[in-house]
């Protein structure tokens, strides 16, 4: 119903020095990163030795009703996945965790981000004799990490062995019979974080949000290239792959993660906030009312306000009940569905000149939509500020983005021209070259909005599920 940008997924993990209901524990963290993915989740909790799973479409809270987690049982650790797709969409064998059973074993794993040679590596294993059930990276990872464990004598130094062969996005947690291995690719494109709890259980997830939901306190973030071995003797950083510097994707900050998480050290709020105020120095305009389309607009719009002068309000009510199951309508009833998940607040906007946050546009006519919305509660003038830059090309490593010939601001050549297209009197974005200044660091990946990325990407195809509907 939304055209709009999506990351790929959020990873959970745990580890108790005593059996309790650990997949309890992973539920609730799931829950708190559904905001990550909402097409699937799964769970995999480990007893005694023994691999236990469930996993299915859906939201957590429907995949994992009381009877689902009762079935999974107790066990001292478990990890859990929330899922969005780039590409390959509804192959249930896609779904995690990935559950592999081989001679020295059994390991499940989950995975965030997307590798840029995970093609080659496919070939490579398929000559060999290895069959792929799906299509996501995360089996190939998997794949490259059991080869390298026949020929070793620990899983965490077959992982060591395996990521120089992995090229690409990805934060793992993986589950032995005995032992939780957390890793981070070099470039650090994706977040992980650690903390413990009061009774000394280890968790690692993708946002800090989902350690406070299980009571647990942040120790600190995986750092790129990092192995992290968790087990009965507690927890063992290996860095022969360690940076200290990451190349984390900056709309983590800008879109992807909770308000209320820290990423490396900076608060996501913050950093939206500080957009916002950026906006309103390099952009600023005459209006009565300033507001943000939810969610991730709201904190930019904050900043907007305070920086500029002009109220804050609320213009939009945002439905939270429309679930994944959500009927797609046909294209002529598109107008009445966008209105399903999103109204805006006529006592706020009408007669009134209002600016407009949002955190991206990608093809226009999700924001064309919003606009129209804001037109027809009466709004005089509607000014469009965007907390990024313009996309104007593919991502590689986990962004559901599009590709070129889909970016709206690949086409059009001013902000002029793209406010032309979505309905708006004036548009402008957050400059590139401020984004230093709203993460407190140069070292990121931008290459969505500059074309320059941390790695090689020729050869590399971006994958998202918008060109996989158009070209099927």
């Amino acid at each position: 119903m939304f055209e709009s940008v999506h990351e790929e997924c959020g990873v959970f993990g745990i580890y108790e020095n005593k059996t309790t209901d650990v997949a309890s524990s992973v539920y609730f963290g799931l829950y708190s990163l559904q905001h990550r993915g909402q097409e699937s989740c799964g769970i995999a909790v480990c007893d005694d030795g023994i691999i236990r799973h469930r996993k299915a479409d859906g939201l957590v809270s429907d995949v994992f009703r009381r009877e689902e987690i009762e079935c999974l049982g107790k066990g001292n650790m478990a990890i859990g996945h929330v899922r969005y797709s780039t590409f390959g969409g509804n192959n249930p064998n896609n779904i995690q965790p990935l559950v592999i059973r081989h001679v020295k074993g059994n390991l499940a794993l989950v995975h965030n981000g997307n590798l840029i040679n995970a093609a080659e590596l496919r070939r490579d294993f398929e000559m060999s004799g290895a069959i792929f059930h799906g299509t996501s990276d995360t089996e190939a990872i998997t794949y490259a990490i059991v080869r390298e464990r026949l020929k070793c004598h620990s899983t965490e130094e077959a992982v060591e062995r395996a990521m120089p062969k992995i090229r690409g996005a990805y934060s793992c947690i993986l589950m032995t019979a005995t032992k939780l291995i957390a890793f981070r690719d070099p470039d650090g494109f994706r977040p992980l974080c650690i903390g413990i709890t009061d009774d000394g259980a280890y968790v690692v997830a993708s946002e800090s949000c989902a350690l406070e939901t299980v009571g647990a306190k942040f120790i600190r973030d995986v750092e790129a290239g990092e192995i992290v071995l968790i087990n009965e003797d507690g927890l063992k950083s290996i860095g022969t792959h360690a940076r200290k510097k990451s190349n984390i994707c900056v709309f983590e900050y800008i879109y992807f993660a909770r308000p209320d998480s820290v990423i490396e050290g900076l608060s996501v709020h913050r950093a939206r906030v500080k957009a916002g105020e950026i906006l309103a120095q390099c952009s600023p305009v005459d209006a009565d009312i300033v507001i943000g389309v939810p969610d991730s607009g709201l904190d930019a719009a904050l900043g907007y306000a305070e920086i500029s002068g002009i109220p804050y309000g609320m213009g939009f009510i945002k439905n939270k009940y429309i679930g994944r199951s959500f009927i797609q309508p046909q294209q002529n009833q598109r107008e009445n569905a966008v209105k399903i998940k999103l109204n805006s607040v006529r006592e706020s906007v009408e007669g009134k000149r209002v600016v407009m946050i949002d955190d991206s546009i990608v093809r226009g006519t999700t924001s064309a939509r919003i606009v129209k919305l804001l037109r027809e509660a009466g709004a005089k003038e509607v000014h469009v500020r965007i907390s990024s830059p313009p996309f104007i090309h593919s991502c590689y490593f986990g962004t559901d983005i599009g590709s070129e010939e889909n970016l709206i601001a690949s086409h059009c050549i001013s902000e002029k021209e793209i406010a032309e297209a979505i309905g708006a009197d004036t548009l402008a974005y957050l400059p590139v070259d401020k984004l230093c200044i709203l993460t407190d660091r140069d070292n990121f990946c931008k290459g969505c909005f500059t074309g320059n990325y941390p790695l090689d990407v020729s050869g590399a195809s971006s994958k998202n599920k918008f060109d996989e509907k158009i070209h099927k």
